[in-house]
């Protein structure tokens, strides 16, 4: 009985240690994975676009994703779509403490079992999708009182579109102060954010791949790109007018190619010689195009062409 009360003596001193002194976490039994598991797989079942993954994530990747998350810096961390909270007991092990976190939970059975598991953590049931919305919410009583210090992601982004996913990081950004960073895990190859997308605003850097999670999976940390938080948001509706702008100019272009070929099609049929003598601006407008045609006996097919939109 002395043997196994210093061992348990022991080991309590070592768990302490690596939780810098203070009181270590409920850590997740073996019967309680497993049962996290059957739950998972379950709401996948029910819901395969919201879960977006058939378990939860391994030890290996929430290891990962904790690791990434900078303790120094002040203010909440804000995790989208815990599920059973495997990188939730991460993030408590890497050192955050209980009340600095703010939980995000779509399915209101993972709320529950979020809140009994992690007692001292905040859970709010809502759509991470609408982040700022959902924090936003009067019930909540203002729980993002300072800027968050980052946001741990483990949503499926890439069952969203890509301006879905654009959205949801800038609204991410939004909530964090300056030295904010977006941590996002996937079992793709590239970014879940193209990085095209975000080049100017923010930087995108992987991890190493995380071989031991089923499936391999990598972390994707995104920050903002130096200078860009000085930069005007209007830079950014300006550059959506421009691409809506060439959108208009290539459709205006598309119709002045079709009525020109149209214009050929009918102007073949007669001899060059038989048309008047026109500046080419004139020879351009589908007026002067349909009296011609008319005026060489051509009236059927220009009033098919011109008036109907067809071609005779």
């Amino acid at each position: 009985m002395h043997v196994k009360a210093g061992s348990d003596s022991l080991a309590s001193q070592t768990l302490r240690s690596r939780n810098n002194g203070r009181d270590a976490e409920p850590t997740v039994t073996l019967e309680q994975r497993l049962s996290d598991e059957a739950r998972f797989f379950k709401s996948w079942l029910d819901n395969p676009l919201v879960t977006g993954a058939v378990s939860p994530s391994g030890r290996a990747l929430a290891r990962m994703m904790a690791r990434y998350v900078d303790l120094s810096v002040p203010g909440p961390i804000v995790e989208l779509g815990p599920g059973t909270g495997p990188i939730t007991e991460a993030l408590l092990q890497h050192g955050v403490a209980p009340e600095r976190l703010i939980l995000i939970e779509f399915d209101p059975d993972f709320c529950k079992l979020l809140k009994r598991r992690f007692p001292a953590v905040r859970v709010v049931q809502g759509d991470a999708y609408h982040l700022r919305q959902t924090l936003d919410h009067p019930t909540l009583a203002n729980i993002l009182k300072v800027p968050a210090a980052c946001v741990v992601s483990s949503l499926p982004l890439l069952n969203k579109p890509e301006e879905q996913r654009l959205s949801l990081l800038e609204e991410a950004f939004s909530c964090m102060g300056p030295q904010g960073s977006f941590i996002q895990f996937t079992y793709g190859l590239m970014s879940p954010v193209p990085r095209n997308r975000v080049t100017g605003r923010f930087t995108a850097t992987p991890s190493p791949s995380v071989w031991f999670n089923l499936p391999p999976a990598r972390v994707w940390v995104y920050r903002r790109f130096a200078g860009s938080s000085q930069r005007p948001a209007k830079i950014h509706d300006l550059l959506g007018r421009l691409r809506s702008g060439k959108a208009k100019v290539q459709r205006d272009f598309k119709r002045e190619f079709e009525a020109a070929r149209e214009w050929l099609n009918f102007a073949g049929r007669f001899k060059v010689g038989r048309l008047k003598p026109v500046s080419p601006h004139t020879a351009q407008q589908p007026a002067y195009a349909k009296q011609e045609i008319k005026r060489l006996g051509g009236t059927r097919h220009a009033d098919v062409c011109f008036d109907r939109g067809r071609r005779p």
